[in-house]
Order: structure tokens, then sequence, then C-alpha cells
């Protein structure tokens, strides 16, 4: 009788494990189909440029348009949640971001692109700092491994926007972006059930808080705000880069090289699709070796690939890029993680603000990079952002998490 007590005793663990583990999954692909959706916007760029005869400071205002509407409400959304969990606020997002599909697939004037542009940041403010809170709840303890597997299905889906405009938008017109619309109703579909998950998990959740609180290294006020400090402007050093690799390298490899429209979305793929693979390495290694060495490494190690890039040939231009891609993404899990711990039992207000940061950096990136590319060039415009990975040396001022405890 107690061999089969013994033998029985691991299942319920092991199914909850399962449990947990499905919805990461499904987060991680809400994930995927929300910024997939996202990143249709600077994949149709040229497109859009040549329809609505655009200057690069007008593509750089839509960028900005759905990047700070993004930053504006995610921490304000993600304070909010803190303190009254919304378990199906993200279908509502999701449903915000499909009206802006539609409203983009019909505009027929600059002013509608915009409204468009925003409707789809507004979406994914919603959609961010809560499906965070949902991936630390079902880690399991294993905090880096659960942001890396959520956050590599948003880059899965920038990588796919880029591959599916020029497959599905760019040969057939701007009506096509109506196609995506089902990517909006799938991922409604699935943060319903994911809902319905964490609203009977929301007392589990509380507990855990409580505890995480007691168990996280504590420091002083000062050490909190120097190091989340550095740490807003690593992402800025990140976001700032990754705004002139998103919303111009194509024109870069069409105006220095002479590739094709659809030849540059295959490339800008190539390199969205490095960044998907380093952004599942940094977590889990984070949780082996610590977030600051993961930190060091990935924002300071790009540093002389992204030297080299503006004077390599299109074939060392694809490889660096895709290294770059790689060695950078890794920094973001690791990132919030690190501030999450800092922050205990803050994660929707840590991940509102450091979603929304990068979003704000990214949309004020591609805005004042388009205005300088208008004034000189767009291959100008890539040189100058290659010094931005040396502000990682300021890595060296955040504190060594591993081992303070309370």
């Amino acid at each position: 009788m107690s061999t089969k007590t013994e033998t029985a005793l691991p299942l319920p663990a092991l199914n909850a494990q399962t449990a947990t583990l499905g919805i990461l999954f499904a987060l991680s692909l809400s994930h995927l189909l929300n910024d997939t959706i996202q990143a249709l916007i600077p994949a149709i760029y040229p497109l859009l440029k040549t329809s609505f005869g655009l200057t690069f400071t007008q593509v750089g205002l839509i960028t900005l348009t759905f990047q700070m509407t993004g930053s504006v409400f995610q921490p304000l959304v993600g304070l909010y949640t803190d303190k009254k969990p919304k378990p199906y606020s993200l279908v509502a997002g999701m449903a915000i971001t499909c009206s802006g599909v539609v409203l983009l697939a019909f505009a027929n004037r600059y002013a509608m692109i915009l409204i468009a542009a925003g409707m789809v940041g507004l979406g994914s403010a919603i959609f961010h700092p809560e499906s965070s809170r949902m991936a630390r709840l079902a880690s399991g303890g294993r905090h880096g491994f659960a942001q890396s597997l959520f956050q590599v299905g948003g880059n899965l889906g920038s990588s796919l926007g880029p591959l599916l405009a020029a497959w599905i938008i760019v040969p057939r017109g701007q009506r096509y972006i109506l196609v995506f619309t089902a990517a909006a109703l799938g991922g409604m579909v699935i943060l319903s059930r994911v809902g319905r998950w964490y609203a009977a998990h929301l007392v589990d959740r509380r507990s855990g808080a409580r505890k995480a609180v007691e168990e996280l290294p504590q420091f002083s006020r000062r050490t909190i705000g120097l190091s989340i400090t550095v740490l807003l402007v690593l992402i800025f050093s990140k976001f700032f880069y990754l705004a002139s690799m998103t919303s111009y390298y194509t024109f870069y490899l069409i105006q220095k090289f002479g590739v094709s429209v659809q030849h540059s979305q295959l490339y800008l793929f190539l390199f969205l699709a490095s960044v998907a693979a380093g952004t599942i390495i940094g977590g889990p290694v984070g949780d082996k070796i610590g977030r600051k060495t993961v930190i060091w490494i990935s924002i300071l190690g790009m540093s002389p690939f992204a030297l080299l890039l503006p004077h390599a040939n299109l074939l060392w231009t694809a490889v660096l890029s895709a290294i770059i891609g790689f060695i950078m993404a890794s920094a973001f899990p690791a990132i919030l993680v690190y501030a999450t711990e800092l922050l205990p039992g803050k994660v929707g207000l840590v991940a509102g603000l450091f979603f929304g940061f990068s979003f704000g950096m990214a949309g004020i990136g591609s805005a004042v990079l388009g205005k300088l590319a208008d004034a000189t060039s767009i291959p100008f415009v890539i040189s100058v952002c290659s010094y931005l990975p040396l502000i990682g040396l300021l890595t060296g001022f955040l504190p060594d998490l591993n081992g303070r405890k309370r």
C-alpha cells in the first residue's frame, strides 16, 4: 500500500508543472501574435512611403505614435493591475489591436495611419504588463526561463512580421493587411482561456508575492534608484539601436547594396530571428550565472560587431547583423528579472515601466533617426548608432544580486 502511495505522490506535481508550462506556451504564442501585428507597421514602411509620398521624418513619426502610446500607458496599466489584477484585460487589448489592423488596411490619409498605429500601440500597452505578471506566476521559480519563453514569442512575432509582409502585403497591396485580423482573433481566443486560469490562481499569486518579498535581496532606496536608472539607460542604448535596424535597415540595404524591397525584408527577418534566438538564451543563462553577467555580455559584447557593420559588404552585413541581434537580445529578459528582484511585489509596475520605456525609446529613436536620415543619409545613421552599445559600460554600477538575502 505504501509503495503505491509513494509512486502516486509525484503525479500531481507533474500535472501542475505541465499545466503551468502550457500557460507559458500560451502566453508566448499570444505574444507572438501580438508582436507579429506590431511588426507589420515598420515592415510596410517602404510601401506606405511610396503610396503616400512620405518623408523619412513622417515614417519615423508613425513609429513614434505607436511606440509612445505603448510607452505612456504600459506603466499606468502595470501600476493599476498590481493593485487590481484584470484576468481578461488581455482580450480587450487584443481587440483594440484588431481594430487598429482594420483601420490600417483601409487608411487613405496619413492621419488615419497614425490613428491605426496608436491603436496597435494601445493594445500592446494593455497586453504586456499583465501577461508578464502571468508568466512570472506560472514560472515555478524559474523566472529567467519564464521571461525568456514569454519574450521569445514576441521576438519571433517581430521577425515573422516582415517576412509575412513581404509575402502577403507588399506584392498585393495595403488591403491585404486585413489577413492579419486572423492573428488578433486567434490571440483573443487563447487569452480568454489564459484569463480563466489566472482568475483561478489570484489567491496563490498574492501569497506568492508575499513570499517573494521575504526571499529576494533588499537594498537601500539610493541603490535601487541608481540601479533602475542604469537599467533604463541600458534599455535606451539597446532600443535606440534596435530602432535604427527595425525602421531603417531595409532602407540601408536598398540604398547601399541595391537589393529589392522583398529581399531587404528577408535580411530584416534574419536579423529579427537572431533577436528571437538570443532572447530565449538570456533568461535561462541568467538563472545560472547571474543577471548582471548576462547584461554585461549582451549589451557590451555586441559593440565590436556593431562598429564593424557600417564597413561590411552585403554578405558580412547579414552575418554581423545576425550576431548583433543574438547577443543584444539576451539582455532584456535578464534586465526585467533583475529589476523585478530589486522591486519585489511590483511585477506589473516593473514590466510596464521597462516594456513601456523600451517602446518609448524605440519610438523616439525612430523619429529622431528619421530626421537625421533626412538631413544626412541612412548609412550615416547606421554608423552613428554603432557607438550606442558602448553605453553598456554603465553595467559596472549595478549591484550583484547573487547571494544577497534579507
